[in-house]
């Protein structure tokens, strides 16, 4: 999806040197960038699964331990002084891993409807508040609504080329955060609660971004709203295409299991990083 006008290095060369910390750190939106997104996405829900369901580390202890996981790699882009793809796309990826136990302990419980086996409990601590996908939903669509009207209230521009200060970094990876989960509590919704299934769901969030890309030749249409919600559709795509290559055959999945498709993914995820890294060094 071509998105020059949401973020690009073409104004590089005419900013001041006090711009150029966050600048450089940003990578252009094209179609390669949401490859990696959605790759980044998709490994987040099986990832995510792996350690919260198929070690039984639980959703309580697993959101904890990946959202510290989070922080530490939030530290290292922030610190960093470029762009450099290793960092931002580690963050993505954490973003979604974190974003997935976060939305799976919102809207799951210990019910037998999302423990199977035979299972009554799924690690240490609280099972979940199962509150359900449309609340969770809700509650997520809420907090990011909070967060662009403090972005709005701050005066600074929702332009992502132009973000300048860590304030406004800050509030782009909360930003980043928040629309993660939520995607997990869409596709999770569609996937188990609409009747589409794992395919169907990823097809109808597929056809969502297509018109998406047709809206991008409509002027009125700002390319920065059309960005946030490409962002937010790209992590149910992942959360779906991620349940269909671990879930079952019984339930229209292909069974391949977390820990074989989060390591395969992971290695078509670090050459497209090392891909990127290697474009970046080019003059």
């Amino acid at each position: 999806m071509e998105q020059p006008e949401v973020l690009t290095d073409l104004d590089v060369a005419s900013t001041s040197s006090t711009t150029k910390s966050v600048m450089k750190k940003l990578p252009e939106v094209t179609l390669a960038f949401w490859i990696m997104k959605i790759a980044a996405t998709t490994l987040g829900e099986t990832a995510g699964d792996l350690f919260s369901q198929t070690l039984r580390l639980g959703y309580f202890l697993t959101t904890i331990a990946l959202f510290l996981v989070f922080v530490v790699t939030l530290v290292v882009q922030l610190a960093s002084s470029h762009y450099n793809p290793f960092f931002y796309w580690t963050v993505i990826l954490s973003t979604s891993m974190a974003g997935t136990t976060v939305s799976d302990f919102m809207n799951r419980d210990a019910s037998s409807k999302y423990l199977s086996n035979g299972a009554t409990s799924l690690g240490w601590g609280p099972q979940g508040l199962g509150l359900g996908y449309p609340t969770g939903a809700a509650i997520l669509i809420s907090v990011l609504l909070v967060i662009f009207a403090v972005w709005k209230a701050s005066g600074m521009t929702f332009q992502i080329r132009d973000i300048v200060t860590f304030r406004g970094e800050a509030l782009f990876w909360s930003a980043i955060l928040v629309s993660n989960t939520l995607g997990t509590s869409m596709g999770d919704f569609l996937s188990d609660s609409s009747g589409l299934g794992y395919a169907g769901g990823a097809l109808l969030v597929t056809a969502v971004l297509g018109v998406l890309v047709a809206l991008m030749k409509v002027p009125v249409v700002p390319n920065v709203l059309l960005f946030w919600i490409a962002f937010v559709l790209t992590r149910p795509l992942g959360a779906t295409a991620g349940d269909f290559l671990t879930k079952p055959v019984a339930k229209g999945g292909l069974d391949l299991g977390t820990a074989g498709s989060s390591a395969v993914l992971l290695a078509i995820l670090f050459g497209l990083m090392a891909y990127a890294r290697v474009r970046e060094r080019q003059p």
